[in-house]
């Protein structure tokens, strides 16, 4: 445990802890955001589209080559 030998430490200490704890409810926002886009049903059919793709691009050269 710190012990503070004046009231400017303590106001210092606490006014750096509340803004990490801004930050840290930032960066929590941010995540959910990320999340969300993550979620969504674009995203789920951007990727449906990539592995379509490669999936058939391998066929492809699957046919050529034989």
């Amino acid at each position: 445990m710190k012990t503070y030998s004046s009231f400017d430490e303590i106001k210092y200490e606490l006014k750096r802890l509340n803004l990490e704890r801004q930050i840290s409810l930032e960066e929590i926002k941010s995540l959910k955001l990320e999340l969300q886009e993550d979620l969504s049903p674009y995203h789920w059919i951007k990727t449906g589209y990539k592995a379509i793709s490669k999936f058939g691009t391998i066929l492809l050269l699957k046919k050529i080559f034989k």
